[in-house]
């Protein structure tokens, strides 16, 4: 039997990664990625159902907000603001993607920046830091799908 559970063994070498371990490739492309991520979701604000689910959020608040992008004077709740920011940038379709089909930059970044924002201003996140969490977002995604019967069966279906 081996002495730890797949999760234990996963969750050990996330915890274990440091920005040292960034090459200045993942660096690179990951910029890339962040700065085309943002800007699909700056255009995805102007959309039908970012509008829906923007206003729907507007009943939730906090004493914590992050900023809904496009709208320095709209702030939510960390979890609400990520939520609206991550259908915005869904809502156009043309975030990243990957195989198997996901689209991992708008489901991570929206998240990150919304945490970032709402950390007081003593314990705020440099940007290797965000880059970082940026890129372990991504791998636990990607580990994620690769362990998924489900994603396994995407390019039968499609």
């Amino acid at each position: 039997f081996p002495s730890q559970t797949v999760t234990g063994n996963f969750a050990k070498v996330i915890h274990g990664l440091n920005a040292n371990q960034l090459t200045d490739q993942v660096i690179q492309r990951s910029k890339r990625m962040i700065l085309d991520t943002l800007g699909v979701g700056l255009l995805g604000t102007s959309t039908e159902v970012c509008h829906k689910v923007a206003q729907y959020s507007k009943i939730y608040s906090s004493d914590l907000s992050s900023t809904i992008w496009g709208h320095l004077d709209f702030r939510l709740p960390p979890l609400y603001a990520a939520f609206v920011n991550g259908v915005a940038v869904h809502s156009m379709d043309f975030d990243d993607t990957w195989h198997p089909a996901t689209h991992p930059s708008g489901a991570v970044l929206p998240a990150l920046i919304a945490l970032s924002e709402a950390f007081p201003q003593k314990r705020k996140i440099s940007g290797l830091d965000l880059l970082l969490a940026f890129n372990v977002g991504i791998e636990v995604q990607g580990r994620l799908l690769h362990f998924s019967r489900e994603a396994s069966n995407i390019p039968r279906r499609y």
